[in-house]
């Protein structure tokens, strides 16, 4: 019973470095799922950086990306697999007969968006570059739009209203879930012509940025300073000046989300620390309690020829298999508790997460019951065995 109660303090440090962990895999995994559709190929050409470290204002007067610039940049580049520029709104007017949707994001672009973006359809078709060039009154719609507007029919060659103009869907996207860690819905989209998403929504209420796929990961930075060139001659940039543009990736929200996740996972480590620092106090307690409870039978051992290194290898061995019993128990709690906080927040626990938390286990079973080993495997037999 004295065992098992000195364990508790290890068995807390396990259960919050497991669920710590699991946690931050967990999450890990959700924000890459999240943000794959961003595609790690491709490269953004914006007025804004994604993650500014200055102040948002020194961005703010920045001219905005035009058609023109979209178009002179397609003819200078020269490696790339596509390329589309694109304009989105969010929350515009959708409706049906008597069904709307509110919560919608509404996208103007050309047909090499679907390359991109690597939208998969489910039927129907995506928007061509006559639809394109003319301005056509269509649109690919996502899962959500299918599910409010067309309830009992299949919505191909139908027609939905946007800011009450007629469009006919062409095509349904196969659904993708949610966005970054949840914060909007990826099946909520509605895909128009770039021109035709103007002619709804207005040429200059929404800024254009131009979306590039260069479809091989090893000439992302050469394409990243090849298009850097390009912008600055195309807007005209002086010499010595910085540029007016921002150059986005995928690598950016992976860098940024490894900066925050990294603090909590700090401050979880000091946490932990903390926790297996009192078991470890406790472990070395009781075993020293144990070497002065058993210093007749260790000077009994001693007196028959037990050696130094015997003695000190077994007083380890309980202090290590004392912590392993904590670390089995403090993952048989920990389990159930992700599963709980799986609920809220994605969670995962791998199998070297386990094994990591027996070996962390294990080793403060070692560090913890060093001293008190060696102070039994010191003791002078003659001494130990007149103790009482």
């Amino acid at each position: 019973m004295r065992s098992i109660l000195t364990t508790l303090g290890i068995i807390i440090g396990i259960v919050a470095v497991t669920t710590m962990s699991t946690a931050i895999i967990g999450l890990r995994e959700a924000f890459l799922n999240s943000i794959s559709s961003l595609g790690s190929d491709v490269l953004y050409v914006d007025k804004f950086p994604w993650f500014a470290m200055r102040d948002w204002s020194a961005f703010r007067n920045r001219k905005d990306l035009t058609i023109e610039q979209y178009e002179k940049l397609r003819e200078m580049l020269s490696n790339y697999e596509a390329m589309a520029p694109t304009k989105r709104t969010f929350g515009s007017s959708v409706k049906r007969k008597d069904r709307s949707v509110t919560m919608s994001m509404i996208i103007g672009t050309t047909e090499e968006y679907q390359r991109t973006s690597q939208l998969v359809l489910e039927e129907g078709r995506f928007i061509n570059e006559i639809e394109v060039n003319a301005a056509r009154k269509v649109c690919i719609i996502g899962q959500d739009i299918v599910k409010e507007l067309f309830p009992l029919e299949n919505p191909i060659n139908k027609e939905i209203k946007v800011n009450n103009m007629p469009m006919k869907v062409v095509g349904v996207l196969e659904k993708q879930g949610s966005g970054f860690l949840g914060s909007f819905s990826m099946d909520g989209q509605i895909i128009l012509p770039l021109k035709t998403f103007e002619s709804v929504l207005g040429e200059s209420r929404n800024r254009l940025r131009i979306d590039i796929k260069i479809g091989d990961v090893d000439k992302l930075d050469d394409a990243k300073e090849e298009i850097t060139a390009l912008m600055r001659i195309i807007r005209k940039v002086p010499p010595g000046k910085d540029d007016d543009f921002a150059i986005n990736q995928q690598e950016a929200f992976k860098q940024m989300y490894d900066q925050t996740v990294g603090v909590i996972a700090y401050a979880g480590i000091v946490i932990t620390a903390l926790s297996l620092f009192v078991g470890a106090i406790g472990i070395m307690n009781i075993m020293f309690v144990s070497v002065t409870e058993r210093t007749k039978e260790i000077g009994i051992r001693k007196a028959i020829g037990a050696k130094t290194w015997s003695i000190l290898f077994q007083f380890l061995i309980e202090a290590a298999m004392i912590c392993l019993l904590g670390g089995i128990m403090g993952i048989l709690i920990s389990y159930p508790i992700s599963l709980i906080i799986n609920q809220f927040l994605p969670t995962s626990m791998p199998i070297p997460v386990v094994f990591l938390a027996l070996f962390i286990s294990i080793l403060v079973g070692l560090i913890s019951g060093f001293l008190p080993a060696w102070r039994a495997s010191r003791l002078n037999p003659v001494d130990s065995l007149r103790y009482e």
